[in-house]
């Protein structure tokens, strides 16, 4: 008898999905990409709203090494076109930033709470108090900066706060109302089936961008910021619990009439009981492997209100927030940079169809392969 044959489900699930390389290189992303939002003020190289006047729209500074100075990095030089007006930046051989790991530099505190002047890397360099830098000082910024100098990569990971959150608190909206919702339609069935069935196939029936702008231009201007945040990640969550709903109804439609059930009914367990202790649990992989998929369209529907100035505004930083930027063409053409915060969307994205497609091959580790 081979070792896989007296394993539990759940252990067959997760030595199937130990053996999905992507699926695991996805896991060990999303915690270390969580890990920084989490901590952001540390990660960080400079706060979000620091600006620099004297390198905007600077490009990314690339890390160096040599034996005599060490980890470094180049100064960038802002030199003006006398002819076109247009602003160029150049590297100064001559000008070397110091670059390291738990340097110190602005004073902040960590979560609110712990004041700090440690950050995990960047340029040693005086921070002032104010958000603004010391005017000639030199700096360093790995990603560049935005037309007011501020640190793209600083607000990437700081806008990681929002946009990964909005993913986290949606799916637990979702799984409230998906599972709630589809397990009452497929145990009660009848006429109950029928009206929710139909409300889902009407709610879906709406495209889903033209139906997030309506919503999110329903919102007042003068919200608050905390506010605009739990309204879209309700209006999102609202939106999304149809999938799940279908696959619990469609689950409970083919369990509702196994035995277990009915040993459930004679020995009076109650309705509620029956479905919440006894039906749902025993398909509770394929919610999970429902719930990891549906994050992605969260984070970019979020991340689309954002960008088209009908969710988030300024200055909450949040991945769409920065993308604000990017809608003159003019901008991206001289300064490609601006669109880093793209490549963090894409590759998140990625990494939870990634898991889901991992949960889902091992969502039923008694199929034979």
């Amino acid at each position: 008898m081979p070792p896989s044959a007296t394993l539990g489900q759940w252990q067959l699930i997760r030595l199937l999905f130990a053996r999905h390389r992507l699926a695991m290189a996805s896991v060990y992303f999303l915690a270390l990409l969580y890990l920084v939002a989490l901590m952001a003020e540390f990660f960080a190289p400079y706060k979000q709203s620091t600006y620099d006047l004297d390198h905007q729209y600077c490009p990314p500074q690339l890390v160096r090494w040599s034996p005599s100075e060490g980890l470094h990095a180049r100064s960038a030089v802002l030199r003006v076109d006398p002819v076109t007006l247009r602003r160029n930046y150049v590297l100064d051989e001559s000008a070397c930033v110091p670059l390291g790991f738990f340097v110190s530099g602005e004073p902040y505190k960590l979560w609110g709470i712990l004041p700090m002047r440690v950050r995990f890397f960047g340029a040693d360099l005086p921070g002032s108090v104010e958000d603004e830098f010391i005017p000639g000082q030199a700096s360093f910024h790995f990603l560049g900066t935005d037309r007011y100098g501020r640190d793209i990569l600083s607000r990437i990971i700081y806008g990681s706060r929002i946009s990964l959150s909005v993913g986290l608190i949606g799916i637990a909206i979702t799984f409230l109302l998906g599972t709630t919702i589809g397990g009452i339609s497929g145990y009660v069935g009848g006429r109950t089936d029928n009206v929710i069935q139909r409300g889902i196939e009407i709610l879906t029936a709406f495209p889903p961008l033209p139906l997030w702008l309506a919503l999110g231009a329903v919102m007042p201007p003068d919200w608050s910021p905390l506010r605009v945040y739990f309204a879209i990640t309700i209006v999102l969550a609202l939106l999304g619990w149809t999938g799940l709903a279908r696959v619990v109804r469609g689950k409970i439609l083919t369990l509702r009439d196994e035995d277990y059930v009915t040993a459930a009914r004679l020995l009076g367990a109650r309705h509620g009981r029956i479905l919440f202790r006894h039906l749902i649990p025993g398909f509770a992989s394929h919610i999970i492997v429902a719930l990891s998929l549906s994050v992605p369209t969260m984070i970019l529907g979020e991340t689309a209100l954002s960008f088209l100035g009908l969710g988030l505004r300024p200055p909450v930083v949040s991945w769409g927030v920065m993308l604000q930027d990017c809608m003159d063409i003019q901008a991206i053409r001289y300064y490609p940079w601006l669109l880093f915060p793209v490549v963090f969307i894409i590759v998140t994205v990625l990494s939870f169809n990634f898991i889901g497609d991992g949960l889902r091959d091992a969502a039923d580790p008694y199929t034979a392969r």
